[in-house]
């Protein structure tokens, strides 16, 4: 599965119109569909990575605008959805006090590295110095993880 998480982070400021060069090429990426194909883009989401996209969407409904690629991907059965007690049990085994200690990103941002982790190709795009920081220095996975569409291998 070709699953990509992709970071309110980045979908604040580059999902909007106009998106420059190499978000256009990533969205595009997400909305191709060629049915039976195993190329076809799928997005890693949980419950509060939608609702922070909804937050943030501006309830827009260009087909540059996340929750309309959302509500396609979905419709298309190419949502990674990874269910809350999913990232329950995999944050009480992984998120020992030793690590926590040494995350640097936000509390809130805890899910995410743990949807990321339980995704296919644990690959993220994320403007959040933080959260980069602890996908890449996780104990015990290797992380794909970049702040732009054209430095990460997704297609």
């Amino acid at each position: 599965m070709k699953d990509l998480f992709i970071d309110n982070s980045c979908v604040v400021k580059n999902f909007a119109n106009p998106a420059d060069e190499d978000y256009k090429t990533l969205i595009k990426w997400l909305l191709d569909y060629e049915e039976d194909s195993l190329n076809n883009a799928h997005l890693v989401v949980s419950n509060k990575l939608l609702n922070e996209y909804n937050r943030s969407s501006g309830g827009g409904s260009s087909m540059q605008n996340i929750t309309t690629i959302v509500a396609i991907l979905q419709r298309q059965g190419r949502l990674n959805k990874i269910e809350n007690k999913d990232i329950k049990a995999f944050i009480k085994k992984h998120f020992t006090n030793k690590i926590k200690k040494k995350l640097q990103s936000n509390a809130a941002d805890h899910p995410h590295i743990a949807i990321i982790l339980l995704s296919e190709r644990k690959m993220a795009l994320t403007e959040d110095i933080g959260l980069w920081n602890d996908l890449l220095n996780f104990p015990g996975y290797e992380i794909e993880v970049h702040n732009r569409p054209e430095e990460l291998p997704y297609r």
